[in-house]
């Protein structure tokens, strides 16, 4: 018997990982509060309904993918009435360690199931189905699972609950602070005389070599700050980051300095390509511009 999935929000990511579920052959009905997003995918086989409780009814898997914690736990408190019995939910958001940790008692005490399973690799990631997909809960619900998220990636299991958001924290410490490096240069080979495009080609494949020398300096140079990963997204991760640090006890200053980055980068283009950091930085250093592009941003 085939796994019913209900996948609940279907936005910029969300989109995507719907259509690689359809492509393996699952059959998925579909949320989101606007219900024109989850009416789109109706052409490529997702069934698409408009009231919540009729999306997870009948499901035995239930996948939220959702803008943050605060939502997800509404959209979970709204539909636990209509949970089937030892359902798994599988929250795919970015959300807080402790928020996870709160949902997994939640759906525990009601006698279901909860692993958070949040994903790196952008919108292009979840259109070629290369997530990285970071999964906190029990082996034998990863087990499980593991089918259908290979649908839209690769999947590891990291931990107990709570444990996928970590790693999804560590993994947008490390996204967060190497964009910000990564303008850095670009400015300085500009400001310094160099061409910052030629630099760039000179130190790939050397040990500044990153996904994000490479996509995002090439977005940089380009001026191409169109919305894959948003700055205000990035700004949440950021805070995050910084909870769970608190939480651990621990003190990140590089972090805490990428953090005020994004604060200030988001009064002006909140929905602006998390590269823009580009532009926060020239913000800092006046008449020094990275190439003579015009600026992308829609």
């Amino acid at each position: 018997m085939s796994t019913r999935i209900a996948f609940l929000g279907i936005g910029l990511m969300g989109d995507p990982m719907v259509r690689r579920l359809l492509a393996a052959g699952h059959a998925v009905t579909v949320w989101n509060r606007t219900f024109a997003k989850a009416a789109a995918l109706a052409d490529a086989g997702a069934h698409a309904v408009a009231d919540l409780a009729d999306a997870v009814r009948d499901a035995d898997l239930v996948i939220s993918m959702l803008e943050a914690g605060p939502i997800v736990g509404a959209v979970m408190q709204q539909a636990l009435p209509a949970l089937a019995p030892r359902v798994l939910w599988v929250d795919m958001s970015s959300t807080r360690q402790s928020e996870a940790q709160e949902f997994h008692a939640l759906l525990l005490e009601q006698g279901r199931r909860f692993v958070d399973a949040p994903v790196s690799g952008g919108v292009g990631g979840a259109a070629a189905g290369t997530l990285a997909i970071m999964a906190g809960g029990s082996a034998q619900d990863f087990a499980e699972l593991e089918t259908v998220l290979a649908a839209m990636g690769r999947p590891t299991l990291v931990g107990p609950a709570g444990s996928g958001q970590v790693a999804k924290l560590c993994n947008q410490l490390i996204v967060g602070a190497t964009i910000n490096i990564v303008a850095e240069a670009l400015l300085l080979a500009q400001a310094a005389g160099a061409d910052p495009a030629a630099m760039r080609a000179a130190i790939r494949g050397g040990f500044a070599e990153s996904k994000i020398l490479e996509v995002h300096g090439q977005r940089m140079l380009e001026r191409n700050f169109v919305a894959g990963g948003q700055v205000k997204t990035q700004l949440k991760d950021q805070r995050n980051i910084l909870a769970a640090a608190q939480a651990a006890g621990i003190t990140l200053p590089v972090t805490q300095l990428v953090t005020e980055r994004y604060q200030a980068l988001v009064e002006t283009v909140p929905q602006a390509d998390h590269s823009a950091a580009l532009l926060g930085l020239e913000a800092l250093n006046p008449g020094q511009r990275v190439g003579t592009a015009p600026d992308r941003l829609a």
